[in-house]
């Protein structure tokens, strides 16, 4: 892994923040009865991954760092549920759902490789 000078830097974060621009673009269809409802989580809890990656990517200790990570490892199951309840309630078609979705794989595994990564770096 190359150096990074700032969390923006990481493949992680730039794809989860792919996947927040997308769900912001599909929640602007949601019925508006959703806005504080199902829009609001699915925007919230989505937006959490790349933020906690952010915040974490500047703290000092492998332990703190794993933290930071962990939280975005619950933002996005919990991400991965709203689109699955979103397809279900049919605000989302099938082909945007899976897309989505395979965003949010790809996003999942990038964060374990990240995690294994920072795993392996000195205590401090």
């Amino acid at each position: 892994m190359t150096k990074t000078n700032s969390f923006r830097d990481l493949i992680v974060w730039q794809k989860a923040h792919q996947l927040v621009l997308s769900v912001y673009t599909v929640t602007k269809k949601f019925p508006k009865e959703e806005v504080y409802g199902l829009t609001n989580q699915v925007r919230r809890s989505s937006s959490s991954v790349a933020a906690n990656l952010a915040e974490g990517y500047k703290t000092k200790t492998v332990p703190n760092k794993l933290k930071y990570i962990g939280i975005s490892e619950g933002s996005l199951e919990e991400t991965k549920y709203h689109l699955i309840l979103s397809k279900y309630l049919m605000y989302i078609e099938e082909a945007v759902f899976n897309e989505l979705i395979a965003t949010a794989e790809e996003v999942g595994k990038l964060l374990n490789g990240y995690e294994k990564f920072v795993s392996r770096q000195k205590i401090r």
